[in-house]
């Protein structure tokens, strides 16, 4: 079997070959210009960023690929879906305002930026992959609306899943709120009642009349007609209504990777990791904790996993920074080959995630990494 190519480019510049030149010399040699761009819409998803987190990818990066694209006749968008947590971005209004404030606006970029599951994150297809775990995935509308895919993912480790990368933006962040209720719990949610005001929002929004406010203005939850859709959680503004965390990290991986292949359905994709500012968790905190490795390059590949595989070696290849959370115990042992995902967060196996990522079709762990210096 022919292994899937990665393509790879360190962060050493020159006089006119700056690392947007880089980036875009990148895209080009793995081959990017193989879709048919022309008049077509192309998705480009992207984290925006929690505001106080400084390590999401700088929108410079993404107006040179949008300045690609628009090149080839496209017709490019920057997207996202809302957040299932009570941050600034779980409804489309505060989720524009905060892309915003990152440089994220057509300004900069050059091309319009979409909440793509819509105002309170209702808005998404299901999408038919009858997977091991998944019949279904609930995926935001414009995602599916798009005839191509472009993925620019940061490269970080991650609490539940052991690292974020093109899987991880891919299905956990193409998936609407419903979907992410999925993806992290497993189960239905719960109403916390001292924070119930009665306003019925969540009622008015439940399209399977699982939800009633009583008399005493609390509102319940009927788990006989509970489908687990999270428009609850989505629609509350009080954080009545929560995720209850439950789920498995193995699960949750396998999961992420079969709603990774609803995302990329029927379209071309491809898929880019920026390897740089590799935070131990998750950038939808509003903080970035010291980076475990030093700053390593920009990967690109049609195929994710083989993207990622590439990236998670190169990660464990790197010397931990001295100071990051996975030294601080012995400053002496820089970690060397070792697994600093698994040393970050224990209680997660990130390898589930691509393993059944290949499983499903979705990619190859056999790889060559074609350095372009």
């Amino acid at each position: 079997m022919t292994k899937s190519q990665v393509y790879f480019t360190n962060l050493r510049t020159r006089p006119g070959h700056n690392l947007l030149k880089k980036l875009e010399n990148l895209i080009i040699k793995a081959g990017i210009g193989k879709i048919e761009f022309d008049k077509k819409i192309v998705a480009i998803k992207i984290h925006f960023g929690e505001p106080g987190n400084l390590a999401y990818i700088r929108p410079d990066y993404a107006a040179q690929v949008v300045k690609f694209l628009r090149s080839k006749g496209a017709s490019p968008f920057l997207t996202d879906c809302n957040t299932l947590y009570r941050g600034r971005r779980s409804n489309a209004p505060d989720h524009l305002e905060a892309a915003f404030e990152h440089g994220y606006n057509p300004l900069v970029t050059g091309c319009p930026v979409i909440i793509a599951d819509g105002v309170r994150g209702a808005e998404y297809h299901e999408v038919e992959i009858n997977s091991e775990l998944t019949p279904s995935a609930k995926i935001g509308s414009a995602i599916v609306d798009s005839d191509i895919i472009i993925s620019m993912n940061h490269f970080k480790g991650h609490e539940l899943t052991g690292f974020g990368g093109a899987l991880k933006n891919l299905g956990m962040g193409c998936a609407s709120v419903g979907g992410k209720l999925y993806l992290h719990s497993g189960s239905s949610p719960r109403i916390y009642e001292k924070n119930c005001t009665g306003c019925k929002m969540c009622e008015k929004y439940c399209a399977h009349d699982a939800i009633k406010v009583g008399k005493d203005k609390i509102a319940r939850i009927d788990y006989k007609k509970c489908v687990g859709c999270g428009q609850c959680v989505a629609v509350c503004q009080y954080d009545a209504a929560r995720v209850v965390w439950k789920q498995s990290s193995e699960t949750a991986c396998k999961r992420i990777s079969e709603y990774a292949l609803a995302a990329v359905k029927d379209k071309p994709s491809f898929h880019i990791n920026f390897i740089m500012d590799v935070s131990p968790d998750c950038d939808c905190w509003d903080l970035n904790d010291y980076p475990l490795v030093p700053d390593i390059g920009l990967a690109a590949s049609f195929d994710p996993v083989a993207l990622d595989k590439a990236c998670t070696d190169m990660v464990n290849s790197a010397p931990a920074l001295a100071g990051s959370s996975i030294r601080e115990s012995d400053n002496n042992k820089d970690l060397r080959g070792e697994d600093k995902f698994r040393i970050s967060h224990p209680d997660t196996y990130w390898q589930a995630g691509i393993e059944h990522a290949v499983k499903i079709g979705l990619g190859s762990l056999d790889y060559e990494l074609i350095d372009l210096k």
